[in-house]
């Protein structure tokens, strides 16, 4: 294996911890979570659309098994509401509150902060271009299926 290549990956892998854990710092103050708040954000994508699980796990950023768990936390916390699906008593809807929603507001304000100074270290073109190459090295045109295109 290549010793170049295998550097790059571990600057990946480590630059993704990094960004993992900064953000759940930054998050903490809210007594949140980043698996929290990526479920606060794929129910805030559709406002008015209630989410069953396996569509909230879809839209998360890191793939996880514990939604059902962690829509239990949102549930307690008054930030999410579940109530069975009407066509579907199998299903169960899961909408974001008008709680949820500030919650998400303020989350968003601070991860926002957290990046503004490094988008600073990138041009817009290196961002395409880094963008580019993950895509790349993926072997996927498009990334992820619910990634945006912007």
């Amino acid at each position: 294996m290549d010793k170049i290549y295998l550097r790059a990956m571990l600057q990946i892998i480590i630059t993704g911890h990094w960004f993992t854990d900064s953000v759940t710092r930054e998050l903490k103050e809210f007594g949140s979570t980043e698996p929290q708040f990526n479920v606060l954000r794929v129910l805030n994508a559709n406002p008015g659309k209630p989410c069953s699980v396996q569509e909230i796990q879809k839209g998360m950023v890191q793939k996880s098994s514990n939604v059902t768990r962690i829509v239990d936390k949102l549930l307690n916390k008054g930030y999410v509401h579940r109530q069975l699906n009407e066509s579907n008593r199998r299903k169960v809807d899961i909408s974001i509150t008008l709680s949820g929603q500030q919650l998400l507001t303020e989350l968003e304000e601070k991860v926002f902060a957290f990046h503004a100074p490094l988008q600073k270290n990138l041009t817009r073109e290196e961002c395409e271009t880094l963008t580019h190459l993950i895509k790349k090295l993926k072997g996927k045109k498009d990334g992820y299926p619910n990634e945006s295109k912007k």
